[in-house]
């Protein structure tokens, strides 16, 4: 993965490009954590060798897991970045995948590796968001 910072401010922003092979959100996490992001949106285009998404089961309040166990392209990659409870970084991604018969399949990005590349961009705010985790969902929601 390489990333570079094209713009300062009044916000940061930057682009990273990711290698064949790279674990997605094992390094979106390693770059939010190394430029100490605690606020931040991300956005991305590429191709994936497989992935898993995530459908929010609200019974159960855990996460269905939605295998893709092929080559598929990232019609898009929306999230954003913002800070945990134990004071780091925590994402929150959701993808819509293309399969070679058009087919589009979509949910909270749970894993991905890519092949051949992805191509994001992060755009840092000036506010900073910060999660809690609701009592009704289990989950980690931003708290304004």
């Amino acid at each position: 993965m390489k990333s570079k910072l094209i713009h300062n401010a009044p916000q940061r922003t930057f682009a990273i490009v990711f290698d064949q092979g790279d674990d997605v959100l094992e390094n979106l996490l390693a770059f939010a954590r190394q430029h100490r992001l605690t606020a931040a949106s991300f956005t991305g285009l590429g191709a994936l060798s497989d992935a898993v998404l995530g459908y929010f089961d609200w019974q159960t309040k855990e996460y269905r897991r939605i295998p893709i166990e092929e080559q598929v392209e990232v019609l898009n990659l929306t999230g954003n970045v913002a800070l945990a409870g134990d004071g780091g970084p925590k994402l929150h991604a959701h993808i819509v995948l293309g399969k070679a018969d058009g087919t589009a399949h979509g949910g909270h990005l749970l894993e991905a590796h890519v092949r051949p590349t992805l191509e994001v961009i992060v755009t840092e705010p000036p506010a900073h968001l910060q999660r809690r985790t609701d009592p009704e969902s289990g989950l980690a929601l931003i708290q304004l």
